[in-house]
């Protein structure tokens, strides 16, 4: 099960990913973007997507994944519900479920323009994730 909670922010949407691992706090970081957008219980698992990004470090890893999944939905116009994501020194590896978007059963919630580094964080330790959705 996907764990996030959104935390206080004054003009975006800041969200707090937790998981067993940091690649859990991805996927959960994965199904909030796509949660804050759109209603994801109304997604269905009809298609697979794959897709792989690299950057040396955490941070970098999880804004480029993100910024892949953001960029997907624009440009492919799908929404995604379940994730799979695996870590491969500097890669990142993501296996996703979702469908075609449909705005008469995917009812839009907030259009996110961009993610942010803005109080990004990465935390091995506990783990979790924070991210900051530009809306």
């Amino acid at each position: 099960m996907m764990k996030y909670e959104t935390l206080e922010h004054t003009a975006d949407i800041l969200v707090k990913c937790t998981g067993r691992t940091v690649e859990e706090c991805f996927e959960s970081a994965a199904y909030a973007l796509f949660d804050q957008m759109v209603d994801v219980r109304t997604i269905e698992k009809a298609a697979r997507f794959r897709f792989e990004i690299e950057a040396e470090h955490t941070e970098d890893r999880l804004y480029s994944f993100l910024s892949e999944l953001l960029f997907l939905m624009d440009s492919e116009h799908v929404v995604m519900s379940q994730f799979k994501v695996t870590f491969d020194g500097p890669k990142v590896m993501c296996e996703a479920y979702g469908e075609t978007l449909d705005l008469s059963k995917h009812r839009p919630r907030t259009e996110i323009k961009a993610i942010t580094y803005h109080m990004m964080d990465v935390n091995e330790k506990e783990p979790s994730v924070t991210v900051l959705f530009d809306v």
